[in-house]
């Protein structure tokens, strides 16, 4: 392991202290007692040596509780500090003097005040007690404990096994690496803003308060160490040579572990580790969220997938507001206190023109997400942003106050034109560069002209300000259906505002009101049964391009792509079906609600 600290605390872990092996039955037969170094009582015990000769320590390794009868000690004051000196600097866990052979009464003061010097924990045993079962009782405690840590370790790489194997997330990994140790664990990104967290029971807040400043004071030694001024036990995550993170445990078991061999004893260790298990719990959770993001390499970033798990559970309530805006927090963006603008950006048709195939729609959200991104930089605005469904990217802005509105959003539309205007330039000129175009203003046009087409073809929409993060939603959601409703507006606007939107909004805002429901099906529910029937003729189509031309037959054929003949005939039909009168106003102004009502019911 990368670091010391990390070593001595394994030992802790696996090894019984010495005040466990006192409370052993065959120890307590011999009715014990601490004469000396009681400060010590907490330091493992590797091993349970028998000696009865004073120059032991050399075939001493550490960590060991010495038994002895001490018939071959020194009879001099001088003899028995040496061998305590030497105990003591070899690192034995204590000493164990049977009374009875050579020492009746007690142990001699010298050695007890020795022993009480260096820290070392001395035993009487004041009734005869066979150190054969002494020594059986700690070591199966040992060994058992030696499985324990051992069975725990298989779990450990068996539970991040799976989750690889899985393609788990960071938010279930990060889960799993707490449930196991038990610890607060925390992932951040290198700019010390958190991605993601557990802890484990304890405060969210307390653990996230003023946590870059915090996570910029742990700086332990080498990719995995334990930082013992913190209590956090670190490691780096990344792969290939490209760290982006680093995932953190925090390890209250300080202040429990021996003194390092050699040390004062007035001055304790002052950095004791977390146990090995939990470095190799640590390093395998960080490999295991390596191995995600290489997977998920061309997928959207982690801080983005916070984002947007984020947007989605104001969206959904599937988390409390409290817990979104402490995340967003820790992700750098504030939201308490803050004027709250909910944006939806999305293009205007599902499948554009000039792109294909499966992996189209995808590709294309993510586009429109980094441009969205970068256009939030650009303007400098705090903000909340991801792909919200199949088609939008949302944004949740977060402003100083009301007043900052109107230009954060025109600011914010602006960047967002400028870079897609950049990034349509350069991808269409891409495409006229390689198709054979005659001559270089033949290229400019096209350039041109898809150029205006890619910018064109989004739309901006934004809510209704909010003065808090429970009313985001509200904000949000207002956003994405001024984004639906404008969909079939001609207009190029900068921001599509409720207003804006007119009957088309107010729809949508209705569309979940069984009235509205009910009214269409009663006026072209006879027009959407015959057209199930007959999918080939497509009325209601030749409805809504009659009605959007403004009851403009000869408009309305060119627009459905009939010949007037063919147009006038399917009208026909269509007054049939419905029994309504086509050149009635009022009748066609009911047709064009209730068609207008049926796009907003059957918006995703």
């Amino acid at each position: 392991m990368s670091s010391s600290g990390v070593t001595d605390g394994s030992v802790a872990a696996v090894f019984p202290t010495v005040r466990e092996v006192l409370a052993l039955d065959p120890v307590r037969h011999g009715a014990p007692r601490v004469v000396a170094g009681d400060a010590g009582l907490d330091r493992p015990v590797r091993w349970v040596h028998v000696a009865e000769v004073p120059d032991i320590a050399t075939l001493l390794g550490g960590g060991e509780l010495v038994l002895t009868t001490g018939i071959g000690l020194p009879g001099d004051d001088a003899g028995l500090r040496a061998f305590i000196g030497d105990l003591a600097d070899v690192g034995v866990s204590g000493l164990v003097v049977e009374l009875g052979r050579r020492y009746v009464s007690g142990v001699p003061r010298v050695m007890a005040a020795a022993a009480e010097r260096r820290g070392l924990p001395l035993v009487e045993l004041r009734r005869a007690t066979p150190f054969v079962r002494i020594t059986e009782a700690v070591h199966a405690l040992i060994v058992d404990a030696q499985l324990t840590e051992l069975r725990a370790t298989e779990e450990i790489h068996q539970r991040f096994t799976d989750l690889s194997v899985e393609g788990a997330d960071a938010t279930e990994v990060i889960r799993q690496a707490a449930e196991l140790s038990g610890c607060p664990v925390v992932l951040e990104n290198l700019s010390r803003q958190v991605l993601g967290y557990d802890p484990a029971g304890e405060s969210a807040e307390l653990l996230l308060d003023g946590w870059e400043q915090h996570s910029r004071r742990i700086r332990p030694a080498g990719r995995t160490a334990y930082d013992p001024d913190s209590g956090w036990l670190v490691t780096v995550v990344g792969a290939r040579g490209q760290d982006w993170g680093r995932l953190l445990l925090r390890w209250p078991g300080g202040g429990e572990l021996p003194t390092r061999r050699g040390t004062d004893p007035a001055r304790p260790d002052p950095s004791p580790g977390p146990p090995t298990r939990l470095t190799i719990l640590i390093e395998r959770a960080a490999s295991t969220l390596a191995l995600g993001r290489l997977i998920r390499r061309d997928a959207e970033g982690l801080e983005r997938q916070i984002h947007r798990t984020l947007l989605t559970a104001l969206l959904d309530h599937s988390r409390s507001v409290d817990e979104v805006a402490l995340r967003a927090k820790a992700l750098g963006v504030v939201l308490d206190r803050r004027h709250l603008v909910g944006v939806m950006v999305r293009h205007r048709a599902d499948d554009p023109a000039g792109e294909g195939g499966p992996e189209a729609g995808p590709a294309r959200l993510r586009d429109l997400s980094e441009a969205v991104g970068q256009a939030l930089r650009e303007a400098k605005l705090t903000a909340l942003t991801s792909a919200v469904d199949d088609h939008s990217v949302g944004a949740l802005l977060a402003l100083p106050d009301p007043a900052a509105e109107d230009r954060a959003l025109s600011a914010f539309a602006a960047a967002l034109r400028r870079v897609r205007l950049d990034a349509g330039a350069s991808r269409v000129a891409s495409s006229a560069n390689a198709s054979p175009v005659a001559s270089g203003a033949d290229a400019s046009r096209v350039v041109a002209d898809g150029v205006g087409r890619w910018v064109g073809g989004v739309i901006v929409a934004a809510g209704s300000g909010v003065g808090s993060l429970r009313e985001a939603r509200r904000s949000l959601i207002e956003a994405r259906q001024i984004a639906e409703a404008a969909r079939r507006d001609r207009r190029d606007l900068p921001i599509f505002r409720l207003p804006h939107v007119g009957l088309a909004g107010l729809l949508h805002l209705l569309r979940d009101e069984p009235r509205l429901q009910t009214f269409v099906e009663r006026e072209l529910g006879a027009l959407l049964e015959y057209d199930a029937r007959h999918p080939r003729e497509r009325l209601l189509d030749t409805l809504r391009a009659y009605l959007e031309q403004g009851r403009n037959k000869s408009a309305g054929a060119a627009a459905a792509h009939l010949s007037r003949p063919a147009f006038y005939e399917r009208l026909a039909r269509i007054a049939r079906i419905l029994d309504v009168d086509l050149d009635s106003v009022e009748a066609c102004l009911s047709l064009h609600v209730a068609l207008l009502a049926l796009d907003a019911v059957r918006t995703p």
